[in-house]
């Protein structure tokens, strides 16, 4: 197919529609992920999130201008917009506060609609992600949008998770509460400038000290599991805290060096390739789920099923009956 031979030169034209193919669901961008799915693998995923109003975008806009300037590695940016009301398309915020990186073509962004989805993580970032790692981006940010306790979701896609905090928002027990530190890699204060960082700092350490340190959560088969930590001379991996500026750049080039640390960190006691297994297993089942339904429908009599629906809307039968009847062929 000579539309991936040009993502895989690089080709950011191609890369482009490619990526809207693959948004739409089409043929042709299907097609496209399995011939790319043998050239991925390489990229290293981080994952930003964290509750609105912290500075996440203007936080990945100076990650990647030190990861250009400083390393000279290419960046792909997945900022997870929230839907607008009325097209459905994304609102395009972040990349409003991303103009720093225009014009650079080593770095890439796409902002693409949430959609509705759970946590904001609409399913077709993970292709996204294959499609940026094929055509030889190194780092690859995804930027979700900060909905509260189901942003963990993040943790099943990303290599390394940054919880972002700011001092002043008030949130700092809700986060807690929210079990979002649990996911945390990396936590970063932002707006370090602002009164109230002490306290901010203090209540996550508390939390981190709260929390089980040799277990890794993630979500697989619908259900939350842990992976503990091998019980070899690997050290635990502790979360660190980087206070941040990210107007000015304050502490951006100390939470690189911890993000490199953890990369470090994951291929030296394995976990590297236990992320990536629950990661795929777990895009596995989405694109298992969504295939056996689609084929469902398919020989499904649409009046029938819109008759199953009206009996579980009048309470006539339980969502569980219907699903029985659906499956054993008993329309009646």
């Amino acid at each position: 197919m000579q539309l991936t031979q040009l993502i895989l030169e690089g080709n950011r034209l191609s890369l482009s529609r490619l990526l809207t193919q693959v948004e739409n669901d089409s043929p042709e961008g299907r097609a496209a992920l399995v011939e790319l799915f043998s050239h991925t693998g390489q990229a290293h995923l981080i994952g930003v999130t964290g509750a609105p109003g912290t500075g996440k975008s203007s936080l990945v806009n100076q990650l990647t201008l030190f990861y250009r300037k400083q390393q000279n590695k290419k960046v792909a940016i997945i900022a997870v917009d929230p839907s607008s009301p009325f097209t459905g398309g994304a609102v395009l915020g972040d990349r409003v506060r991303m103009r720093d990186l225009s014009g650079d073509d080593g770095v890439f962004i796409r902002s693409m609609a949430s959609r509705g989805s759970v946590g904001g993580l609409a399913q077709t970032t993970a292709s996204f992600t294959q499609v940026f790692d094929a055509a030889g981006y190194d780092i690859i940010i995804i930027e979700t949008v900060g909905a509260g306790q189901s942003e963990v979701d993040i943790a099943r896609l990303a290599h390394t998770t940054i919880v972002v905090e700011a001092p002043g928002l008030g949130d700092d027990i809700q986060a807690i509460k929210a079990g979002i530190l649990e996911i945390a890699d990396v936590l970063v204060i932002n707006k370090a400038d602002r009164p109230g960082v002490e306290n901010t700092e203090r209540a996550l350490r508390t939390a981190l000290g709260l929390a089980h340190p040799a277990k890794r959560v993630f979500r697989h088969h619908g259900q939350t599991i842990s992976i503990d930590v091998p019980e070899t001379d690997a050290k635990i991996w502790a979360p660190p805290i980087h206070k941040t500026i990210a107007t000015d750049g304050t502490g951006i080039a100390e939470l690189a060096d911890s993000i490199a640390k953890h990369v470090a960190h994951l291929h030296q006691n394995g976990d590297w390739a236990l992320r990536e297994r629950a990661r795929l297993g777990s895009e596995l089942d989405a694109v298992l789920q969504e295939e056996l339904m689609s084929q469902f429908l398919e020989k499904v009599q649409k009046e029938k099923y819109d008759e199953i629906v009206e009996n579980v809307l009048q309470r006539n039968i339980s969502p569980y009956e219907a699903v029985r009847m659906l499956l054993n062929g008993n329309l009646k």
